[in-house]
């Protein structure tokens, strides 16, 4: 009788299997009453792996946590820990589902190397591109639909060129920058302030779908775990912990992505803002960050600059989704055409060409990179003459 060859699905039930003592440890120690992220990696830092520290016994742990803590360690799991166990290695069966630890080979040095990384990341989707140079774009909930359309806009040449974009799944900017970069090869990241297995917000439930196939959900939180106030703040730090630099496209003066920013800027990481109108309240946690020393850009070229990311050197990586995120030529072309020999703003071109914002939008930020088209003073766009 011919030996057969393991099927992918045997062979993810099999490392699953291998997997499972120490993912039980692991999720023993998230899931600990009392211990905290600063605490667990206290203990990490003492004993090196969760398995020894359950192994450790009372005096040890107590010299460290103190005697109640050291009990609890002690104790067995609870049966809320032992069901999350089991819900969580049944999760683990479908093969986009990924668990990481803190340590182990795939998880991303980058968000490794802050003061609090999580001890565990729970991913649905690609995991490879963790890996891959990343660019947060974060801004308001209640964005215009200029900046939806700046957002959608920089995504999508950002990921054109081989750049991971991350964002919070949130209304608004974030929406609009995961959408944009999966019209490209560089595809985008969605931290969440839930469990990995739930949606939120509903609106977004099939744009959550869509980043599961062609891009990547990734969360700290428990399987199950509901949106709460305090989850979003400790989410932002992931957000930025996995890019290269942060960038604001729109945010008022007491925006939640200021908190991204400043994280960022904590971290080590770039910080970027878009300028807007000084009349514009969205515009105004834009110039607080700019008078704060962040970066302030226009054009993608700009930030790929400030990373030091070379799109020639970002090979894409081929999701399976539509590549074509900017304008033909053909269409660049008309474009031009359109804008004829004078400086227009916006709407002008917009009654000239019949497109909506967000096509304007990619067209003229394809024609910058192109160095085809400057901006002007006062919001206006003129071609540049060679």
């Amino acid at each position: 009788m011919q030996d057969t060859e393991p099927t992918p699905a045997s062979r993810s039930a099999a490392l699953i299997d291998d997997l499972s003592d120490d993912l039980t440890d692991w999720l023993r120690l998230d899931g600990a009453r009392g211990v905290g992220p600063r605490t667990a990696h206290a203990l990490l830092a003492a004993f090196g792996s969760p398995r020894a520290i359950f192994e450790a016994g009372h005096d040890a742990l107590a010299f460290h946590v103190g005697p109640a803590l050291a009990r609890s360690l002690c104790a067995p799991p609870s049966r809320q820990t032992r069901e999350l166990i089991d819900t969580t290695i049944d999760w683990l069966h479908t093969p986009s589902h990924h668990v990481l630890a803190l340590g182990e080979a795939n998880y991303p040095q980058a968000l490794a190397n802050i003061p609090d990384p999580p001890l565990l990341l729970y991913i649905k989707g690609r995991i490879d591109l963790l890996a891959r140079p990343a660019l947060a774009i974060v801004g308001s909930r209640n964005a215009t639909a200029q900046g939806k359309a700046n957002a959608g806009a920089f995504a999508a040449a950002l990921s054109n060129a081989g750049v991971c974009v991350v964002s919070g799944l949130a209304l608004g900017i974030d929406a609009a920058a995961h959408e944009g970069a999966l019209r490209g090869a560089g595809s985008t990241i969605a931290v969440v302030g839930t469990g990995a297995d739930l949606s939120y917000p509903p609106r977004n439930r099939s744009l959550a779908e869509r980043i599961a196939h062609e891009g990547c959900i990734v969360s700290e939180f428990a399987l199950g775990t509901p949106p709460t106030s305090g989850n979003f703040p400790r989410r932002n730090r992931i957000i930025s912990g996995l890019s290269s630099g942060v960038l604001v496209v729109e945010a008022a003066a007491q925006s939640g992505s200021l908190i991204t920013a400043r994280v960022a800027a904590e971290q080590g990481r770039e910080v970027f803002a878009l300028p807007g109108s000084i009349h514009a309240p969205l515009a105004k946690g834009c110039h607080q960050l700019i008078r704060d020393g962040a970066r302030l850009v226009e054009t993608v070229h700009e930030v790929l600059e400030a990373l030091q990311v070379s799109p020639l050197a970002c090979a894409p990586v081929s999701n399976g989704a539509a590549t074509q995120a900017l304008p033909t030529e053909t269409g660049c072309t008309e474009l031009l055409d359109q804008l004829g020999h004078e400086a227009l703003d916006v709407d002008d071109l917009l009654e000239r060409t019949g497109s909506d914002i967000g096509q304007l939008s990619m067209g003229l930020l394809a024609l910058e990179m192109a160095g085809m088209i400057e901006r002007l003073p006062g919001g206006k766009v003129q071609r540049i003459h060679n």
